[in-house]
């Protein structure tokens, strides 16, 4: 079994704009990709300079050819262990029974969205119920939109949001807002409309309301929803990386983990991050990796040089 310079399990902006940095460093480079990428229901992703109202699908056959074309070699298929062997690197287990080791592991897994248990979210997601105002605030601008409740930082988000519409709704559960919310809200014209959901109503494909239980039904047209965050940090976990309280990986430094060796880029570690700042995160990390990489290449040079053995 040969041992590769770098495996980097998920190939989205994250790892295959590392495997592009690092094959063209002349490294060799094995990205594994499970094929499901978070951002697959969106048609267009939106706030990645020169690549803005691209769909994901056309940037990620993009980034494939041209970490390809720097010799990087591309595996279908599903990590489902880890192991770090100490100084001789990670062997990965795939779910086909294929392994692969490396001398260092470059984790951009992502992360998945929990959203609120409301009847009509989940088939809209990315289309017109939506998490990310920086993302589609602009093409939905000036309508009827809607912010569901998903826990206090709600508030704060329906403020976000309101940016983008001067027809805003927040839907809370009775009892949620603070008097401080309620004057925020209303300083800024955010209708407030409290009581449990029955449902995001969809006609002709596409939202045109929020209704409650009490039949109450509120006409929008696009519905922004403050999702939880959740890391796809079972590798992390399972190969003894530090998380904190939330399960969230411990990094340091352009992505290094508490296992030597061991780095992570984009979702997997930031929220927050977007396409076009998962990209940079993996370009950093891929920098690292291969300072990491040279390190040991010296040492292990010196080593062999004092032995006797030619360069």
């Amino acid at each position: 079994m040969n041992t590769h310079d770098i495996l980097i399990v998920g190939g989205g902006a994250a790892g295959l704009s590392a495997a592009l940095v690092l094959s063209r460093a002349r490294r060799d480079v094995v990205v594994v990709d499970a094929g499901v990428p978070r951002n697959a229901p969106a048609a267009h992703l939106q706030g990645f300079l020169s690549r803005d109202g691209m769909a994901p699908s056309d940037l990620l056959e993009a980034g494939r050819a041209e970490a390809t074309g720097y010799g990087a070699v591309i595996v279908g298929g599903t990590v489902t262990e880890l192991v770090h062997c100490g100084q001789s690197g990670f062997q990965a287990l795939l779910e086909d029974g294929q392994r692969l080791r490396a001398r260092k592991v470059l984790v951009t897994t992502g992360l998945h969205d929990e959203l609120p248990d409301v009847p009509g979210l989940a088939e809209r997601w990315a289309k017109d119920v939506l998490h990310c105002p920086y993302c589609h605030g602009w093409e939905v601008r000036d309508q009827q939109l809607g912010v569901l409740w998903n826990g206090p930082d709600s508030v704060r988000y329906a403020q976000v949001v309101r940016q983008w519409t001067h027809d805003l709704v927040l839907f809370a559960p009775t009892g949620t807002l603070t008097a401080a919310d309620r004057t925020q809200l209303v300083a800024r014209a955010i209708g407030i409309v409290e009581g449990p959901l029955e449902r995001v109503v969809v006609q002709d494909d596409r939202v045109t309301a929020v209704e409650l239980a009490d039949g109450r039904i509120i006409p929008r047209q696009a519905v922004f929803v403050p999702p939880r965050f959740v890391p796809n940090a079972a590798l992390l976990a399972g190969v003894g990386c530090d998380l904190d309280e939330e399960g969230w990986v411990v990094t340091g430094a352009s992505g290094t983990t508490s296992v030597p060796g061991l780095w992570v880029a984009g979702n997997v570690t930031n929220a927050r991050a977007q396409v076009i700042t998962a990209a940079g995160e993996g370009s950093a990390a891929a920098i690292a990796i291969n300072a990491d990489l040279v390190g040991d290449d010296v040492r292990t040079a010196v080593t062999y040089f004092n032995q006797g053995f030619p360069a």
